[in-house]
């Protein structure tokens, strides 16, 4: 048999011709580990075409055929002359959610903060405190500085995402120095948060934040790109979240899965004055509601799906702890995103890992000499998982291993599709 024994063959799925190809796609149990096989032969020759497993982020995920449905039927008119009903319609349900006045959609999650953060410091050297490993700081090219003039006073995050309520404190500037210092008028959040492995801000410690900022008179920013992902991990309705800050930034092509766009929400004067930054920046898209209507089904549609993606990164990370050369601190898993380390002294190298997980279709985001990020999103199922962990496994011993409760086959002579 072609296949070497390794595959149980469960149920016989389709069997077509296409230009003198024959496609054979099964369902297949192999050592417990429920996946397809596509085997794709021709006269002369066949081949065993393995699936890829997109784990970079979850902005990969692709449009599903109820967002093209939506995008194609989509009522639109001129947004930047505030007309379009699609764009409304979103920005009014954001808004809602998260208890705000208003809300305004933006082309990515880095021109939401970037606009809130002008709106509020809207004098050039005004400072903004913010956390040392915050997207903001570290990812959004500089741009409260270059566009903005906005100076950053970095606070140290700890491993949770959280920042001392009494450093932040000791970050504002004393308005006495105004002659030497700039001045600190906002305090930025981010929920979750990315670089601590999707680490979840309760509401208590963003109501310290906010009190403290309100009693200084600051105002106070919500980097919400994963902020559902908090809520579900928290059993914490968004509004509950969000309720201290002055404004948020709500992205919908994370974890939601919409294929473009973030919305902003705060007060009514808020978004007036974030609407013409908006259009200063070049992010008056016209007849937007094409892709506010994909943004709209994702809202109504995949919140649900988030809890699920949450058990799978946590099986992930708890397999991946299994194997010997990789560590992963399982507790700190409370959302989507994993961090994996390569233990210093192992035998395999950070490129020769990649390079290994890329060939076996499995894709991650490289994060230094020995660290990798996984993101989970809901186009990666509970197959992909145990693919994945059996790449990983094969990379490090090259040969078949248990891992949980279930075992895994890493012979080259079977791919999954």
């Amino acid at each position: 048999m072609f296949f070497n024994g390794f595959l149980d063959f469960s149920n016989f799925l389709s069997l077509f011709f296409f230009n003198g190809w024959s496609f054979l796609e099964t369902s297949s149990t192999c050592h417990g580990i429920n996946s397809q096989i596509i085997w794709i032969s021709t006269l002369n020759s066949s081949t065993m075409v393995a699936r890829t497993v997109d784990l970079r982020s979850d902005t990969v995920t692709k449009p599903t055929e109820t967002m093209r449905a939506a995008m194609a039927t989509a009522e639109v008119d001129d947004d930047v002359l505030g007309a379009d009903p699609t764009a409304f319609r979103l920005e009014s349900e954001v808004a809602k959610i998260t208890g705000k006045e208003a809300g305004l959609f933006v082309s990515s999650g880095t021109m939401g903060n970037l606009i809130s953060v002008l709106v509020h410091c809207d004098i050039r050297g005004s400072e903004v405190i913010l956390g040392d490993n915050s997207h903001i700081h570290i990812y959004e090219n500089g741009g409260i500085s270059t566009i903005g003039g906005v100076h950053p006073r970095p606070v140290k995050n700890n491993e949770d995402g959280t920042m001392d309520i009494d450093s932040i404190e000791v970050a504002i500037r004393d308005p006495r120095g105004e002659l030497v210092f700039p001045t600190t008028k906002l305090i930025c959040l981010e929920n979750s948060h990315a670089n601590s492995g999707g680490r979840c801000l309760s509401a208590e410690y963003t109501d310290r934040v906010g009190e403290l900022a309100k009693k200084n008179g600051l105002k106070l920013h919500i980097d919400g790109a994963r902020i559902f992902n908090a809520s579900v991990a928290l059993g914490v309705p968004v509004q509950r979240l969000v309720q201290a800050a002055d404004s948020v930034s709500v992205c919908l092509s994370k974890g939601l899965g919409a294929p473009v766009g973030s919305v902003i929400v705060g007060s009514k004067s808020f978004i007036t004055k974030a609407r013409r930054l908006r259009k200063t920046l070049g992010g008056g898209m016209r007849q937007v509601g094409f892709i506010c209507a994909a943004a709209f089904v994702a809202l109504k549609e995949n919140v649900e799906k988030l809890d699920g993606d949450h058990k799978k990164a946590k099986e992930l990370a708890e397999g991946l702890t299994q194997i010997k050369g990789l560590k992963v601190d399982v507790a700190a898993v409370e959302t989507n995103i994993i961090y994996v380390d390569i233990v210093e002294g192992s035998k395999i190298t950070a490129e020769k890992l990649y390079k290994n997980l890329e060939e076996h279709g499995v894709l991650v985001m490289p994060k230094g000499l020995s660290r990798m990020r996984i993101v989970l999103h809901h186009q990666i199922s509970s197959s992909d998982v145990h693919y994945t962990l059996s790449c990983f496994q094969q990379a490090f011993t090259g040969m078949r291993q248990e891992i949980g409760s279930y075992s895994i086959s890493t012979s080259r002579d079977v791919s999954y599709a």
